[in-house]
This record gives C-alpha cells, structure tokens and sequence, in this order.
C-alpha cells in the first residue's frame, strides 16, 4: 500500500531530487502509476523503478528530518483547524468572521 505522507513530502522536497527520481515518485504517488506502467517506457525493470522509488523516499524522509517543512504544514493546518473549531462557540456574527478566516488561512496549507 502506498504511504500517502510522500505526497506531502513531494510537495514539499520534490524539486531537491533528481530528475529520475522525481518523475517516478510523481508517476507512482500523483499519478497511481503502477511500476510496469513507470518502467515500460523508460526500457527499465520494474526493480530499477522500486529501488529508484524507494531511494527517494529515503532522500525525502531525510530532507524531511533535516528541515521538518511537511511537519510545520501539518501542524499549521490543525491549528486552523482547531480555530474554525473553536470559533463556532462564539457568538454567531463573530464566530463566523473568525471560522472564515481560518478558512482561508488553512487554504493556504493545501
């Protein structure tokens, strides 16, 4: 099954991979490509396609590790999150201002 935190890590980290790399793991987690369907037209194996996957999710855990961008996204979302939830126990005019507000700052986040 395909851990769906690459996706973020992607976003976050995909232009510090190589070209190879990040082509497969767009290919493999944006894209729900399968490894015969990323290694057919590269005249690749599917190994060569797992190993070069695998490779770059190690790179982009370590990246992650080192910077912890994703993390501050996640974290930044639950607190938008939490105010939108929160603020529907204001009074109905301000609670709502505050919700939208949350809103559009956690839209920033995806």
């Amino acid at each position: 099954m395909k851990n769906l935190d690459f996706v973020l890590l992607l976003d976050c980290y995909g232009s510090l991979l190589t070209e190879k790399q990040r082509a497969l793991l767009e290919g493999y987690y944006d894209e729900d490509l399968s490894l015969s369907e990323l290694a057919e037209p590269l005249g690749i194996s599917r190994q060569a396609v797992f190993d070069s996957i695998r490779r770059g999710e190690r790179r982009l855990e370590a990246l992650e590790a080192q910077m912890g961008v994703a993390q501050r996204l996640k974290n930044a979302r639950a607190v938008f999150e939490e105010i939108e939830a929160l603020s529907s126990a204001l009074p109905p005019a301000q609670g709502e201002q505050i919700a939208e507000a949350a809103r559009r700052g956690a839209a920033l986040f995806r």
